[in-house]
């Protein structure tokens, strides 16, 4: 069992920027592909950005290509989700997710519990 806690989330002006971090507790850590996903009420979760177990791919969402990047840092067991040029748009509950030898587009099998990011205008 995987078990991934999101933090970094929190209230930012429009153009500001946030790190979100997730810490995943598995051996293995170097093993999974690691995702970030994000919902808001009344739409489905949708894919945001994620990097392979290999950690040589990156695949980004359209919306935030340029502004977000996803990083890793296997001595820690953390995945980064650094988020620039933040807009109004981006404001959701924001997922950590982990798939066991994927590359960035999953399938994901484990996720954390979220955390808030609300951009303000």
């Amino acid at each position: 069992q995987v078990q991934l806690v999101e933090s970094g989330g929190g209230l930012v002006q429009a153009g500001g920027s946030l790190r979100l971090s997730c810490v995943a507790s598995v051996r293995t850590f170097s093993s999974y592909a690691m995702g970030w996903f994000r919902q808001t009420p009344g739409k489905e979760r949708e894919f945001v950005a994620g990097i392979g177990w290999s950690s040589s791919s990156t695949y980004y969402a359209d919306s935030v290509k340029g502004r977000f990047t996803i990083s890793r840092d296997n001595s820690r067991n953390t995945v980064f989700l650094q988020m620039n040029s933040l807009k109004p748009e981006d404001t959701a509950v924001y997922y950590c997710a982990a798939g066991l030898y994927r590359n960035g587009l999953g399938p994901y099998d484990y996720w954390g519990q979220g955390t808030q990011v609300t951009v303000s205008s």
